[in-house]
């Protein structure tokens, strides 16, 4: 579903630019969760926002789904990749109703007006069909992020990028929010790359990881390395024990 080739991403221009992702490739399966984790700054968002369509200073290749993807992309390669974002408040508009922030992707790609289809999303990511005429601050954090889950399965994209999607939410309800993710992922078949510093997070949720340090991916692990504490890198093996796992 994803294959990338020789990512980097440089801003800035001339003895001012700095080079934040540095000549990566990678790839995931259709139906993969890969676990990107790395400490703030590594790369590792942008990568993410490289993937999106949001970023455009990259230089490589990103082929998803099977067709490789422009800098400048058309509304075709828009609706392969749809993305979840830290902080459900920010991420939505505050002054739009909930059934505004769902319809809208609907109506940016000319698929129709989208009033339709806001209950069913609403009830498919647990909360009731009502909510649709509350605006954001009428909701919880856990109420907003499941709206932005929803609003990113609008188009029915094949791959979901989740860049640390339950940071910013109370602990009581990141796991409520990540069981949904998970059960999303199992009933459409996604596929995901999720962001996280947190190998709690990246251990529940992913079949393979990506460990990333200044620019570049330093080790990869498996879903058993991660349980067993097993790594191949001295930096992985930092972040382990940073993290008693």
């Amino acid at each position: 579903m994803i294959n990338v080739q020789k990512l980097s991403v440089s801003f800035g221009r001339g003895t001012f630019a700095k080079q934040v992702v540095k000549d990566v490739s990678f790839s995931a399966a259709r139906g993969e969760t890969l676990g990107i984790v790395g400490e703030s700054g590594c790369g590792k968002s942008t990568v993410l926002r490289s993937l999106a369509g949001l970023d455009r200073h990259w230089t490589g290749e990103i082929n998803l789904a099977g067709t490789d993807v422009d800098k400048n992309r058309t509304k075709e390669q828009m609706l392969l990749t749809q993305m979840v974002f830290q902080d459900p408040y920010s991420s939505i508009h505050p002054r739009h109703r909930i059934r505004r922030i769902l319809a809208e992707p609907i109506r940016a790609m000319d698929r129709g007006k989208g009033w339709d289809r806001v209950a069913a999303a609403l009830e498919q990511v647990g909360l009731p069909a009502a909510f649709a005429d509350r605006f954001p601050h009428q909701l919880s954090g856990g109420q907003r992020q499941r709206v932005a889950i929803a609003r990113a399965l609008m188009l029915e994209p094949e791959i979901i990028l989740l860049d640390e999607p339950t940071s910013a939410l109370d602990v009581s309800v990141q796991a409520e929010v990540l069981n949904l993710l998970a059960d999303l992922k199992d009933a459409r078949r996604l596929t995901y790359v999720l962001v996280s510093h947190d190998l709690g997070v990246i251990a529940h949720m992913c079949d393979r990881v990506l460990v990333m340090k200044g620019g570049v991916f330093v080790d990869e692990l498996t879903k058993d390395d991660l349980y067993q504490g097993r790594t191949h890198d001295d930096y992985s093996r930092m972040l382990f024990e940073a993290s008693a796992l």
